[in-house]
């Protein structure tokens, strides 16, 4: 039994919740099924006993017609005693003598209730043959009773308000989740950009010592990448500390931000991959924090050389596509992605690599949507020849307000 139960807890749910989802909806399902074939048996029993009830009471009546004694038990403890089940009977001609359980409207005159009994007569006849009092020739047309007819459909109505129920405690919790996640993700960003902190200081100050040595001559292009690799570092550590409090977002030059991304990321990158830069214009704006964009671009260039494996063309295309967006569209020519998995690489822990901790995409998602308030998703794979991922973001600080009053950015 322990066994087992270490079993269940070891799950991953958040990897299987396409399975979870299933078995959810398949055990909804049967609850479902369960109810509605329990609450079907009872209405069939019901049903039953009201044809019996039915069955009675017009022998009942028969009888009364046809004999003249004294009939007070028959008429109080069997035709008075039916207070649910509506009847209407008939004579020979087709009109109404005798009803029972009928509603009208109020302060309705005769020939509304006419038009009840009419009406009344029309929907007992599609629903059961009428009873024939061959002796008194009069016909007995009924249906089910209010409590047979609201019995029918409860268990469609429970299904309904378990489903509404299910749906508001699921996005309840989901966003629960989510919230719960925004703080762990923002802490654990300000804790690492802390920890980054002292030995990017340290590392600083000597470089700075090997600049004033004698060892600088003869040193100088290793200590200048040596130097900017720190540069890299605190860059890191800013990004870290955007991610965990309020990032400023502002107009930015959208080719100038990826070109020196691109510049940075070519000598630290196979030889053997060719980046290059198109763009509608030079001069094309979006809004944005550039820290956290550059790490964007990065991730996604990156994943891009993986798939590759060190050789291939990384094209990189800025297109104005409205006055409210600006595209970003990254291809490679790597292996591509199946179509299956075109949004499962944003969920955190998908990876098609050995050792790859599927963090990338799932922060280049959270910081497009998340703090941009732009879009980003797989636009186009194909097996064997390529990926490309599509960024759009902002054009304008009047949208960013926009979204920002929404909540949709978490700011």
């Amino acid at each position: 039994m322990k066994n087992r139960f270490q079993d269940l807890t070891s799950i991953d749910f958040y990897k299987n919740k396409k399975q979870v989802r299933w078995l959810v909806f398949f055990i909804s399902v049967l609850i479902g099924s369960g109810s509605i074939w329990y609450t079907s048996l009872l209405v069939e029993e019901l049903r039953e006993r009201e044809n019996r009830q039915i069955q009675l009471l017009s022998s009942a009546m028969e009888y009364a017609a046809t004999t003249s004694e004294n009939l007070t038990f028959i008429n109080q403890e069997i035709i008075q005693q039916n207070y649910s089940i509506p009847i209407i009977m008939v004579d020979s001609q087709g009109d109404p003598i005798e009803f029972r359980n009928i509603s009208f409207k109020k302060n309705s005159d005769g020939r509304d209730s006419i038009k009840t009994l009419e009406r009344e007569l029309l929907i007992m006849q599609t629903v059961y043959e009428p009873i024939y009092l061959q002796e008194a020739d009069i016909r007995v047309f009924y249906r089910n009773s209010e409590l047979l007819t609201s019995l029918k459909f409860y268990p469609y109505v429970q299904l309904a308000v378990i489903l509404v129920f299910g749906i508001l405690a699921f996005a309840l919790f989901n966003q629960s989740k989510i919230s719960e996640q925004n703080r762990v993700w923002a802490g654990l960003t300000k804790e690492t950009a802390h920890q980054l902190g002292t030995p990017i200081a340290s590392l600083m100050a000597w470089i700075d010592y090997l600049r004033n040595s004698p060892v600088w001559e003869e040193n100088r292009e290793i200590i200048q990448e040596m130097d900017k690799d720190v540069v890299k570092l605190r860059m890191v550590t800013e990004r870290f500390s955007s991610i965990g409090s309020k990032p400023v977002i502002q107009p930015e030059n959208l080719y100038q931000v990826i070109e020196e991304t691109i510049t940075y990321l070519r000598p630290r990158i196979s030889t053997k991959v060719d980046m290059n830069i198109h763009a509608d214009s030079k001069d094309l704006e979006a809004m944005m924090n550039k820290p956290l964009f550059e790490w964007v671009i990065e991730n996604i260039c990156k994943n891009g050389v993986d798939a590759m494996k060190g050789k291939g063309i990384l094209t990189i295309d800025v297109l104005q596509d409205s006055d409210k967006y600006v595209i970003v569209d990254i291809s490679d020519t790597g292996k591509g992605i199946e179509k299956k998995n075109f949004r499962k690489v944003f969920n955190p822990g998908f990876s098609t690599r050995q050792r790859g901790w599927g963090l990338g995409l799932t922060l280049a998602k959270r910081i497009v949507e998340g703090y941009h308030g732009g879009k980003i998703f797989v636009k186009s794979s194909e097996i064997g020849k390529g990926t490309t991922f599509r960024i759009m973001l902002l054009g304008n600080m009047e949208d960013v307000s926009q979204f920002v009053t929404e909540g949709i950015l978490e700011y």
